[in-house]
């Protein structure tokens, strides 16, 4: 199966009800056909209204920032996967170091959301990177490493692993204007792709497309971009202005 090129924006707390629906037509209108799959994830006020702009646009899909790992009950203020997925979503941001952070998230409960997610035939992207203590003292590689095999790992298929998108996020370049090199970027997507190779194979680990969350801006997402490992991106403040995303997404070109 041939990698996908992904270009997804992540919201965040952001856009009021009339901003994001704006937002929403003028990406749509700038970017016309394209073989990048750009996703755009939502806070969940806008979820239905997007979807409904998105309408027969192929290449554009809808996504949400989060979901409760449970179906339904008693969870005040939380969603569900099948609420998602009854707004049209087809994808789910799982494991943001936000929401590892000020939530508290933990492998187990990631572990958890992602078979939700996937069990409403949704697709998680999946995040996660190491804070800049780890990195100064170059334990990147053994971070990322524990993260994806306590969350993801031992807890799905091959099949199932098939259905999900790695999102690779140093947090230490997450809203702070730093962001790591191409060199840098490439190098932990290459280990990455070898640690799916490892445990799931050399076909998935060929397929499996692995995006760059970190400050991604249009005057660097063509270098990193043009990383062999680096398949697009998971893209913050850039994504809340139509003319930057559009140019990010063109970046593969």
């Amino acid at each position: 199966m041939a990698r996908i090129r992904m270009v997804a924006g992540n919201w965040k707390m952001n856009k009021n009800y009339e901003d994001g629906r704006d937002l929403a037509m003028a990406v749509r209108d700038a970017l016309g056909p394209s073989e990048v799959k750009v996703v755009f994830c939502t806070p969940y006020i806008h979820l239905k209204t997007v979807s409904i702009i998105l309408k027969d646009i192929l290449n554009i899909h809808l996504g949400a920032q989060n979901c409760h790992e449970k179906e339904s009950g008693a969870f005040t203020g939380e969603i569900s996967a099948p609420q998602l997925k009854s707004t049209g979503c087809e994808y789910v941001i799982l494991g943001h170091s936000e929401r590892r952070e000020y939530f508290k998230e933990s492998h187990e409960l990631l572990a958890e959301k992602t078979k939700a997610v996937l069990g409403q035939g949704m697709k998680p992207i999946f995040c996660f990177g190491e804070k800049l203590d780890s990195r100064e003292a170059g334990k990147q590689n053994q971070i990322v490493e524990k993260q994806l095999k306590e969350s993801l790992f031992k807890n799905f298929s091959k099949d199932e692993f098939a259905n999900i998108t790695l999102a690779y996020e140093p947090v230490w370049a997450i809203g702070t204007g730093k962001t790591a090199s191409p060199k840098q970027a490439q190098e932990m997507h290459q280990f990455i792709r070898s640690l799916v190779k490892k445990k799931y194979g050399a076909e998935t680990a060929d397929s499996t497309t692995i995006l760059y969350g970190g400050s991604v801006k249009p005057a660097n997402a063509k270098d990193l971009f043009g990383q062999p490992d680096v398949d697009g991106g998971l893209i913050g403040g850039a994504s809340l202005k139509a003319p930057d995303f559009v140019e990010i997404t063109k970046a593969f070109f």
